[in-house]
């Protein structure tokens, strides 16, 4: 059995056949698609965060209305880019939009990934330390956040206040039980997986991460996965983590799939550098007749090991064609790997 839900990058263009074509369309698309996503039997509906781009870049509002529209299924992100995040801020907006949607918020962060600016993070008003890098101004955020999600007090309060305090120091407010056993990273590496895993952070892992041997994407992956369940193991968690992986898979089903998605069946991974020292390994595209999909899916190792799969969605396609990828998947495929 696994969880099962979609991710959206929310693009949108105003270029002909999108049917995302402003912020607004891809806001309330995502509001519309993750109401009919639930409505269907999905267990999930994430977003992807990226800043000076036409996306998604402002999570919470979106998060808190979306649990405002729906009542069950988990809502979440992958990821959020810490290293433009103030985490005393972040908490508090967290806090709200889990309790706006009855502690259903999965949160997944990270220290992100090239973005459109050259170091975006500093028009944010940020900055490495010196003898930091931005990677390490990342997790130190994250850090800060996860601290101050455990709900304790500590600042020092007023002795003269406008509203009575409750005893000792403050924590902020508003707080949300639990949310941070509900805390995500999304690690690259072996290395960040093994790290994520030691703080008691949950896993994302993406259809793209760090090409550290010459084995498939899957393979890699799978490992990135097994270094963080041992890391989990040694740390001495009392809690099972979870783990998700992402993919990209399309169910030829009718005219349109194939329309869309008959030539994009991708038998190998692509390898490449995402920067000027990191060479990446992308994963495939699964796009398929379904009995061809289940085939392949069931040598996919990654998705094996994970307890959550994150179907991307093409968000300009609208919310009634993505709905139809997601319920594909949900009707097609899910039951015949157990998944259902």
């Amino acid at each position: 059995m696994k969880k099962i839900g979609f991710l959206s990058f929310g693009h949108w263009s105003s270029s002909p056949g999108s049917s995302a074509r402003s912020a607004s369309d891809a806001l309330l698309q995502s509001i519309d698609l993750a109401v009919a996503a639930e409505e269907m039997g999905a267990d999930g509906a994430y977003f992807r965060v990226h800043h000076f781009a036409r996306q998604l870049g402002s999570p919470f509002p979106l998060l808190a209305a979306v649990g405002a529209r729906t009542s069950r299924i988990e809502i979440g992100t992958a990821v959020i880019d810490m290293r433009y995040e103030n985490p005393l801020y972040m908490a508090e907006d967290a806090g709200a939009a889990d309790l706006i949607s009855g502690g259903r918020l999965q949160l997944g962060i990270s220290r992100g990934s090239p973005e459109q600016v050259i170091d975006g993070w500093r028009y944010f008003g940020y900055q490495p330390q010196e003898g930091q890098t931005d990677a390490d101004m990342a997790r130190g955020h994250a850090q800060v956040l996860l601290e101050v999600l455990r709900g304790e007090g500590f600042a020092q309060p007023n002795p003269r206040p406008m509203f009575p305090n409750p005893p000792g120091l403050l924590r902020l407010e508003p707080h949300s039980q639990g949310l941070r056993e509900r805390i995500w990273w999304g690690a690259a590496s072996q290395r960040t997986a093994t790290w994520a895993a030691e703080l008691g952070l949950n896993l994302q892992s993406s259809t793209l991460i760090n090409n550290e041997s010459d084995k498939p994407f899957h393979l890699q992956q799978a490992e990135q996965i097994q270094a963080f369940r041992d890391a989990w193991h040694t740390a001495g968690h009392e809690r099972e983590p979870r783990v998700s992986v992402s993919r990209s898979i399309f169910a030829l089903v009718d005219d349109r799939d194939r329309a869309y998605f008959g030539r994009q069946n991708q038998d190998t991974d692509q390898i490449g550098f995402i920067d000027a020292t990191t060479q990446a390994i992308f994963g495939r595209t699964y796009a398929a007749e379904p009995d061809v999909l289940i085939q392949q899916l069931k040598e996919d190792e990654a998705i094996a090991a994970a307890d959550t799969l994150l179907l991307t969605v093409p968000s300009q396609l609208g919310v009634d064609y993505n709905a139809h990828v997601i319920d594909s998947i949900l009707t097609h495929v899910a039951p015949a790997l157990s998944w259902r």
